[in-house]
């Protein structure tokens, strides 16, 4: 892998630095505070007009075509202003890449232009239930063929931007007599399809600005063009497609915990105590060190997983390590970091207490912790086979 970034990630990496500092970070307080819908609507508007809605997206379909490590970068930037807009960005990203591989011609056509214009705000994921959220191949949700058509039946749980998304990509069981987890399949449903119904946006601890919502789907009529790739073969689809969104979680985590040390880091110069500068004292240097060095680690587990699925290489094992060390070590830098900001971390007036929440489900969302090391398990012992 050459280290050194490309002209064209380099202007990437530059535009979403500038975009998050002076479009975001002015709001991102006030996101947090209010929920701000207007104004992350607006944001996302934006983005998707300097091309952040689809990085790894062909041009012929609207798409930036700027690759894996663009898009890991930009992400970076993005969360280290605004973790909602953030979270947002890496889902519709996804979204329009995972139609973009699976689908046909036709599906692609209809909806990545839409995804990358802006015209949708946002793609949604429907693949989590009450009762299949680790294990995903126990979802309950069904879609059973009605002469041309499909009806859906189920619910969805924690759906990102679910309120504003202009498409869901769904998974449903289609064989129940198959084995487990060999019976799925995936279908785009429009977000005005009246079978789909939009629940109250859960009240979470961080990420406020992010809508996450439980979606049902009462008797969902769909057409038979709505099957995006092989029948019955959905499950692998997001195996696949899951750690293609590890990348862009672990990078989001990148972004949050960097911000974090900053910010504190930054205190420290400031703030006196026994008449000198807080960063005097050796202890408090050696938690900016060991955090730092942690982060610029996770840099790079991140830089080589998102250089491997752009090199179309294996890339599953990579993007678990770098997503799980990314997440963990970014929710330890950001509790650092409030406690190196003392009582002035807990309270509103600084992002400290918002950064702390914002990280936390960065090791829970796209595979939890304990999942990642059963793949970056498995995957090794398979490796040695």
């Amino acid at each position: 892998m050459h280290m050194a970034l490309t002209e064209e990630q380099q202007m990437i990496q530059d535009m979403a630095r500038k975009f998050a500092q002076t479009e975001l970070e002015p709001v991102a307080a006030e996101l947090d505070h209010t929920g701000g819908r207007e104004i992350l609507l607006e944001n996302l508007k934006k983005l998707a007009e300097l091309g952040f809605m689809g990085l790894n997206v062909k041009a012929e379909y609207g798409g930036t075509e700027a690759g894996v490590v663009a898009f890991s970068l930009a992400m970076t930037e993005i969360a280290r202003a605004c973790a909602s807009t953030a979270v947002t960005m890496s889902v519709t990203n996804m979204v329009a890449e995972v139609i973009q591989v699976v689908g046909n011609e036709a599906q692609r056509q209809k909806y990545i232009p839409k995804i990358c214009s802006g015209e949708y705000a946002a793609g949604s994921f429907c693949l989590s239930e009450a009762n299949a959220g680790s294990d995903p191949s126990a979802m309950r949700t069904s879609a059973v063929r009605d002469g041309d058509d499909w009806i859906i039946n189920g619910a969805k749980q924690w759906i990102s931007s679910a309120e504003y998304a202009g498409v869901f990509v769904v998974w449903a069981v289609t064989d129940k007599n198959a084995p487990k987890g060999k019976g799925i399949s995936c279908f785009l449903v429009d977000a005005d399809n009246p079978g789909v119904k939009i629940s109250k946006a859960e009240d979470k601890m961080g990420q406020k600005a992010s809508a996450t919502n439980e979606v049902l789907f009462d008797n969902c009529r769909v057409p038979d063009s709505a099957v995006m790739g092989k029948l019955n073969d959905g499950f692998r689809i997001a195996v696949a497609e899951l750690a293609g969104g590890r990348i862009g979680i672990g990078s989001l985590a990148l972004g949050i915990g960097s911000a974090a040390m900053d910010y504190a880091a930054r205190y420290t110069k400031e703030r006196q105590q026994f008449n000198q500068p807080l960063s005097n004292f050796q202890g408090l240097q050696w938690m900016m060190a060991d955090h730092y060095t942690e982060l610029e680690a996770a840099r790079l587990l991140l830089m080589n997983a998102a250089w491997k699925k752009e090199q179309g290489l294996p890339f599953a094992k990579e993007a678990s390590m770098a997503k799980l060390y990314a997440s963990e070590k970014a929710n330890t830098a950001c509790y650092s970091a409030l406690q190196l900001m003392g009582g002035n971390g807990y309270v509103k007036e600084y992002p400290l207490e918002r950064f702390a929440r914002d990280v936390r489900v960065t090791s829970i969302y796209e595979g939890t912790s304990e999942i990642q090391r059963v793949i970056i398990a498995r995957e090794i012992l398979r490796e040695l086979d």
